[in-house]
């Protein structure tokens, strides 16, 4: 497998090499462009000036030449060549039978040979072509001679070609030009090519000594295991920083989450021991002849009854926190939760034992939601209160519109929660007097289900308490939801920000 900087070194190489090809052949037929439109500009100002020529002086320009037949034609003369010079061009005049009648000095005795296609010009046309001669690239521009032929009143009565003009531009300076321009071409892009290699793995190397730390540090942490080790930030602000403070929140979340599943196991198996133990130890008691005691054996079957009753809850329980880790949805339908809270109060009361159970506030509310999960959070609170709350005590269940929410609360006059203990409280098995907790049976799951179900409803869960004076807890719930309701990832509710004052009989 290919490392990362051989792949970017291939990469850039490649593509500079197909940039530089681009580049190359784009300036390599520009300038020819350039130069072979020079060369048309050289042989049409070459052209225009011996036509000017020409046209001023027709009269003595022209040969007459009569026929055996008697007819009387004309053909142009060769002495006007004699007038230009011009280093870059030669100038040849032919008579219209294609016949040299003239040449410019610079090309002293030598002949250039007449264009193809020269006898299918008519007047005022002309063609530009070029021609290998004896290994040299001419260009050349023909064009025909033409004499007006005029009456005894000097009227125009016909047109004759009496000659064909071709003016020649020699191509050795331009070829010359763009050999040489093909040639540094080639030469610089070759040592592009050889050098860009060299360049890009310098670079990516020193580009890349980042990210090895990065791999290097993170393959510290895991094999040291140790998740509370950070990848050190750069001080520069870009992709790589930025990539940095992701594996580190990356890398606290997995703390936690990993820090919270060992907890939960510890919990779990904390709390599953207790009742097992209790279960074993009752076994043990009629196994050594308890069975044959009624009294004995009733003691015993009851023990082991609330024993199992309380493993059922604890499971029950369990499977909705691990459901609602999972992101089941929930039901999503109008719920009349002045009705709900009438239902919980009726099923709460035969487990009041001498606590004042009541109804307070009671506005009518209608939200979207799940009934059967809503219900179980609103009796987890009021059987919390309940437990917490010592005879002659009071328990209120209310329901409130507020700044959009429906609050349902419920408040008691209980032994109340420290200050220590509040930010812990929505904690999975964490109770804040665990020996009375453990003794009435709860395994403190039943206030995270109470967060966990608030949420799922884009809601959250709140406690306001006090020492010796009671705890009123609440679930807020928006009275409109448009979102679909499932059991999110935890998240962080307002707990301590604008609490309900306990309520109090």
């Amino acid at each position: 497998m290919t490392s990362l900087r051989t792949r970017l070194t291939v990469y850039y190489t490649c593509f500079f090499a197909l940039t530089l090809l681009i580049l190359g052949l784009g300036t390599y037929f520009l300038i020819r462009e350039a130069l072979e439109q020079g060369v048309e500009n050289d042989l049409r100002a070459g052209t225009h000036q011996m036509m000017t020529l020409y046209e001023a002086g027709q009269n003595r320009s022209l040969s007459t030449i009569v026929s055996e037949d008697g007819k009387v034609r004309y053909e142009a003369r060769g002495e006007l060549t004699q007038l230009f010079n011009n280093p870059m061009l030669v100038v040849q005049v032919f008579g219209p039978e294609g016949r040299l009648v003239g040449r410019s000095p610079n090309l002293e005795n030598q002949q250039v040979d007449l264009v193809p296609g020269w006898r299918t010009l008519d007047a005022g046309e002309s063609l530009v072509l070029v021609q290998d001669y004896d290994g040299t690239r001419l260009a050349s521009q023909i064009t025909p001679l033409v004499a007006n032929i005029v009456d005894q009143n000097g009227v125009i009565v016909d047109q004759q070609i009496v000659g064909i003009l071709q003016v020649t531009r020699p191509l050795i300076d331009v070829d010359k030009t763009l050999n040489l321009l093909l040639l540094i071409l080639l030469a610089v892009g070759g040592v592009a090519l050889l050098i860009t290699p060299l360049g890009v793995t310098l670079l990516s190397r020193r580009a890349l000594v980042s990210i090895d730390q990065v791999t290097r540090t993170a393959q510290g942490i895991v094999n040291a295991e140790d998740l509370g080790q950070r990848v050190p930030e750069p001080d520069s602000n870009d992709e790589l920083q930025r990539l940095t403070v992701t594996l580190n929140e990356m890398l606290a979340r997995m703390e936690r989450l990993f820090v919270g599943q060992r907890r939960f196991v510890a919990d779990v198996s904390h709390e599953l021991r207790t009742p097992l133990a209790a279960m074993q130890g009752n076994l043990e008691i009629l196994t050594r002849g308890g069975i044959r005691t009624p009294e004995l054996l009733d003691e015993t079957l009851t023990d082991m009854r609330r024993e199992t009753a309380r493993l059922i809850r604890m499971v029950n329980d369990l499977l909705l926190l691990a459901q609602s880790d999972s992101g089941v949805e929930l039901r999503n339908e109008p719920v009349e939760v002045d009705t709900l809270m009438l239902e919980v109060y009726r099923e709460l009361r035969p487990l009041a034992n001498g606590v004042a159970l009541r109804i307070g506030a009671e506005d009518q509310v209608v939200i979207n939601g799940d009934r059967d999960r809503l219900k179980q959070a609103l009796l987890n609170l009021g059987v919390n209160a309940l437990q917490h709350t010592a005879s002659h005590g009071t328990v209120t269940l209310s329901l409130e519109r507020r700044d959009g929410y429906a609050c349902l609360s419920v408040a008691d006059t209980g032994e109340g929660i420290g200050s220590d203990d509040l930010p812990y409280i929505f904690d999975r098995f964490y109770r804040a007097d665990r020996s009375r907790s453990r003794h009435r049976g709860g395994a403190g799951l039943g206030l995270s289900i109470v967060k966990r179900i608030a949420e799922a409803h884009n809601g959250y869960a709140t406690v306001a308490s006090e020492l010796d004076r009671g705890s009123t807890f609440a679930i807020w719930l928006p009275l409109s939801a448009e979102a679909p309701l499932a059991l999110p990832e935890p998240m962080v509710s307002p707990e301590t920000e604008a609490l309900p004052e306990p309520m109090t009989a």
